[in-house]
């Protein structure tokens, strides 16, 4: 056996040794991998999964949509067995890293670095454009369909979406979520934008993206990174991937219309 074959070799173990939380009961009954959205390599689409909010530009492929879906899910779930301490905001993001990292996502920079605003006011989902602004640019397509994400998210008081990300991101007074943006790129592959928030608040949370709070009462610490996905070792590795995180798909993936 090559380098090549026993690295991918360790990856198959790596995902098949993975300890996840009890699967939902209501989800043990599903048997074909990944969520059951219908992605539509020629328009836009976002989806809520777990604490993250992904969202896909015009051109990826729905195997690739699929793909980056089923990782973060993977990692989330691995991060919260491993870090059952829903404190340690740091720690569970340090394993969701990892894991992501051993499923052939290269992450160019993981250090958090604190976000301040300037006004007296502080608004999560603006704070993330304003991040996302500086790592896809103000004009990039890319941004416009982080921004259409957020606006979808915030006409929708009600529905899955909500109760998955805020079961998933929030305890009583801080926060953990990600942002996670795919565009094709001209070779035709893929660049992932990553943004990890990390928040916490004086008062008791009842909502995160869309309150107003006085910037001296939450603290918001983030890290953002432009991201490449080893194919070779998504590949080998995808039906495993799948496999792992069918049972939860129904209880942590919902759709947004954007």
């Amino acid at each position: 056996m090559n380098d090549r074959s026993e690295h991918l070799a360790g990856v198959l173990e790596f995902v098949k040794g993975l300890e996840l939380p009890p699967a939902p009961r209501k989800s043990r009954s599903t048997v074909s991998g990944g969520p059951q959205t219908a992605f539509d390599q020629v328009k836009a689409q976002a989806l809520v999964v777990g604490s993250d909010v992904v969202s896909f530009v015009a051109g990826i492929t729905p195997e690739t949509r699929k793909d980056i879906v089923n990782c973060t899910l993977l990692a989330q779930l691995a991060a919260s067995k491993r870090v059952p301490n829903r404190e340690d905001i740091r720690g569970w993001h340090k394993a969701y890293f990892e894991t992501l990292t051993h499923l052939g996502w290269v992450i160019q920079e993981q250090g958090f670095a604190e976000h301040r605003e300037a006004g007296a006011d502080f608004e999560a989902h603006k704070a993330i454009l304003s991040i996302a602004t500086v790592l896809l640019g103000p004009a990039a397509t890319a941004f416009a369909v982080v921004q259409s994400t957020l606006d979808a998210m915030k006409s929708m008081t009600k529905g899955q979406w909500i109760t998955v990300f805020k079961r998933e991101s929030q305890t009583a007074k801080a926060a953990r979520f990600q942002v996670t943006l795919a565009e094709p790129t001209p070779e035709g592959g893929s660049m992932i934008a990553l943004m990890a928030f990390e928040l916490k608040a004086t008062a008791t949370l009842d909502q995160v993206l869309f309150l107003k709070f006085k910037s001296s009462d939450v603290t918001l610490q983030y890290a953002s990174s432009r991201v490449t996905i080893n194919a070779d070792v998504l590949q080998a590795a995808r039906s495993a991937i799948a496999l792992r995180v069918a049972a939860f798909t129904q209880d942590y993936v919902a759709s947004l219309p954007i």
